[in-house]
């Protein structure tokens, strides 16, 4: 069933890597004929999608939601399921044309991390988890739909062949995007063609840690050591950092940069210059609105989700509602980001860019949280 499951998911992303195509013939073309045939295979991958989820379940006996793979990888069948709410509700097909990549750099950055089934921790055997979790990847979700049309809002409404600090600001966006996807592809060089590399070291508590590194070892914690004694990496950093992480991160950065690199020597111009035409016949104020649709939508259940559930979970967890973990912080973070974008929308009539610009850095925010804090911030939740 594990296998099935996996399966789902492989066609599932097929699926939706081949409705670009059509998303993108829709948006240029008043043919429907695109435009349905885009959005039957995003509706058909959202069921395998489903199938996968359900099929995981039932092989794993409990919400699959307990790691990084099986996260990030509800996170984006969620975020399919919040465009699909969208479309029906706006009719905008080009948001599908900006979300369904991003599930597919969610789906391909979650899938560089292990599948395998291991027993829940005490901590997360409990049916709050499922409740927290779930909750949490629906709201981010639908959130993450606002980074969307922020951003296609910005190309159209920017002169995106001026340089100028926006659409600077704008290209460094698209720059991180390439490199997730880098991080996905070197992950999957290195753990085909790269031997593991064993790495010791005392933890802040003194107690000997091993590690095993699929990249070559740029990054290590203070007093790392091969197994044969030998020392390694070129950047000690302290040991209440995870270095093997931040040393795929920092992996990703390069990789990211030579693949941006080759896109800008082939095409000869940013790539808002080149995605900016697929928004000529986009309704700025629409896409204005459904950015603060979403945000109207995901704030509340975040709230619910990152704090009033989370609380419950870490009461019967741990023992506390609330212990300032590095998790816990940003998820009120992000809480308070965007009760200040709804004041600042509500209260001192920030449309437009402003919004644009908010959804953005809202984005930012959720992804900082979901992925730089799990993995390289050691806390509670850093095995998740």
């Amino acid at each position: 069933m594990k296998s099935m499951s996996g399966n789902s998911l492989f066609l599932a992303f097929i699926l939706l890597l081949i409705a670009i195509l059509p998303l993108g013939l829709a948006v240029k073309s008043s043919r429907p004929m695109f435009r349905r045939l885009g959005l039957i295979l995003t509706c058909s991958a959202f069921i395998l999608q489903l199938s996968y989820f359900i099929l995981r379940w039932s092989a794993v006996k409990h919400a699959p939601v307990s790691n990084m793979y099986e996260f990030m990888t509800f996170f984006g069948i969620m975020l399919t399921a919040s465009f699909l709410i969208i479309y029906f509700l706006y009719k905008q097909i080009v948001v599908g044309l900006f979300v369904i990549p991003i599930v597919l750099i969610i789906l391909g950055y979650g899938s560089v991390f292990t599948n395998e089934v291991t027993p829940l921790v005490p901590s997360l055997q409990s049916n709050w988890l499922t409740i927290h979790v779930i909750t949490v990847a629906f709201s981010s979700a639908i959130l993450s739909i606002s980074f969307a049309t922020g951003i296609i809002y910005l190309l159209r409404t920017l002169d995106v062949h001026k340089r100028s600090i926006t659409s600077v600001a704008l290209e460094v966006v698209m720059f991180c995007l390439i490199v997730v996807i880098g991080f996905s592809g070197v992950t999957a060089v290195f753990n085909v063609m790269a031997e593991d590399i064993h790495i010791q070291y005392k933890n802040a508590q003194g107690v000997q840690v091993k590690t095993v590194y699929t990249m070559i070892p740029l990054i290590v914690n203070e007093g790392a050591v091969t197994e044969s004694g030998e020392t390694i990496g070129i950047v000690k950093i302290t040991k209440t950092i995870d270095a093997k992480q931040l040393n795929s991160i920092v992996w990703s950065f390069i990789v990211g940069t030579i693949l941006y690199s080759a896109i800008r020597l082939l095409f000869r111009k940013p790539i808002i210059v080149i995605l900016q035409p697929l928004t000529k016949r986009v309704q700025p104020a629409l896409m204005d609105e459904i950015s603060y649709r979403a945000v109207v939508i995901g704030f509340p259940l975040f709230a619910l989700g990152g704090l009033l559930f989370a609380m419950i979970w870490a009461q019967i967890a741990w023992g506390r509602y609330w212990g300032w973990d590095p998790k816990e912080v940003w998820a009120l973070i992000t809480f308070l980001f965007y009760t200040a974008f709804l004041h600042l929308r509500l209260s001192k009539g920030w449309e437009g860019e402003k919004t644009a610009w908010l959804a953005i850095i809202g984005f930012a925010i959720i992804i900082f949280n979901q992925v730089f804090v799990n993995l390289v911030i050691v806390g509670l939740h850093s095995y998740a």
